[in-house]
């Protein structure tokens, strides 16, 4: 079981030991989306939902998200973060939520960002789901990262 990061020499997991790692600034970007019928992603954008102002719960539910990542993700590390930041964009089929999550740290920040994300959308569904309960959640996904010993990437 050799060079597998999160396996020890027995197979079992562990946490990677980044003591040694140098603290650099890392910002992560992940994005996903929620698909929903016209009447949701209007009442979502006016609004005019009736559980209140969706888009500013899920913004919160996203940044308490990205916080928690390691009580979440079994393997992942207590990260003191400096910026969790959700943007939504609605439209008539939808809202994208597009979250950055930031730290100056030992380990990237890819898992808070698309736990922020996820957990966006998830409230998102909570609160409108009287109004269509079909929606889809989908295209969750990192589009960026920066720093640590890796650098820069985009897809």
């Amino acid at each position: 079981m050799t060079g597998l990061t999160h396996i020890d020499e027995a197979g079992a997991a562990r946490m990677v030991d980044v003591g040694g790692k140098a603290v650099t600034a890392r910002e992560a970007v992940a994005s996903g989306r929620i698909t929903m019928s016209a009447e949701a992603a209007a009442a979502i954008g006016a609004g005019t939902a009736k559980k209140g102002d969706v888009l500013a719960v899920a913004r919160v539910a996203g940044i308490m998200a990205a916080k928690r990542t390691s009580d979440l993700i079994p393997l992942c590390h207590p990260l003191p973060l400096t910026k969790v930041e959700i943007d939504l964009t609605v439209d008539t089929t939808g809202v994208t939520a597009t979250a950055t999550a930031s730290t100056e740290g030992k380990t990237g920040v890819e898992m808070e960002a698309l736990t922020a994300a996820t957990v966006t959308l998830l409230t998102i569904y909570d609160m409108a789901k009287a109004i269509d309960k079909t929606m889809v959640l989908s295209d969750i996904r990192v589009r960026a990262k920066s720093g640590g010993k890796s650098g820069n990437w985009t897809a």
